[in-house]
C-alpha cells in the first residue's frame, strides 16, 4: 500500500428501520469513531450521529431511515496517514501497520524478504512477506509467505533501520 488512503472501515447492511447499518471496523482503535467526526468515504463525506462500538452499529447524520441508509451499504471510511496519527495514540511497543510496508525481515543477519501487506486472520495479524530476490535463485522456494505478527516469531521491530528481526522465519518460507 503506498499511497495515503487508510480503508479503516466498511459499512455493512442495514439494521432496523432507523438508519442504522452494521458496521465492519478494521482499525484496533475503535475510540476515533465518535458523534460528529466527519469521515471521507467512498461515498461522500459523512458525518457520525451514533455509534454503538458493542453492538457494532452506526448511524449516519442524514440518513436516518431505512431507505437512505441503504445508500451507504458497502462504503468504505478512508484515513490518512497523518490523521490516523493525529487521533491515535500508540502505547509503548505498537505500531501503524502502514509504517511496516517496506521493511525487510532478517532472521540471523539474513534478509528473508520485504513486507507487502498485512492480513488479519481471526485475531491474529499476518506480515506478508515477498521472499527475498537472493533466496528465489536457483531454489524452489514460494514467491510469497507469512509470518504471524506474535511474540513467538517477532523479536525486534526497527523502523528506523527498516528491519524486523524475526525467529523461525526461515523455517516457516521453507515450510510454505
Amino acid at each position: 500500500m503506498q499511497n495515503d488512503k487508510l480503508v479503516v472501515a466498511v459499512i455493512g447492511k442495514t439494521h432496523g428501520f432507523k438508519g442504522f447499518l452494521k458496521f465492519h471496523i478494521s482499525s484496533d482503535f475503535k475510540e476515533q469513531f465518535k458523534r460528529k467526526k466527519v469521515w471521507k468515504t467512498s461515498f461522500g463525506e459523512l458525518e457520525i450521529e451514533s455509534y454503538y462500538k458493542d453492538k457494532s452499529l452506526i448511524r449516519f447524520k442524514n440518513f436516518t431511515d431505512l431507505e437512505s441508509a441503504k445508500q451507504l451499504v458497502n462504503h468504505k471510511l478512508f484515513s490518512s496517514q497523518e490523521e490516523s496519527r493525529e487521533l491515535c495514540d500508540l502505547k509503548e511497543g505498537e505500531f501503524f501497520w502502514f509504517d511496516f510496508f517496506g521493511l525487510n525481515i532478517i532472521e540471523n543477519d539474513e534478509i528473508l524478504g520485504t513486507i507487502s501487506e498485512i492480513s488479519r486472520i481471526g485475531n491474529t495479524d499476518y506480515l506478508v512477506i515477498e521472499t527475498d530476490k537472493k533466496l528465489l535463485e536457483n531454489s524452489k522456494l514460494p514467491q510469497t509467505f507469512l509470518i504471524p505478527y506474535i511474540d513467538r516469531y517477532i523479536l525486534d521491530v526497527q523502523l528506523e533501520s527498516k528491519f524486523i528481526s524475526v525467529s523461525g522465519g526461515k523455517d516457516i518460507l521453507e515450510a510454505s
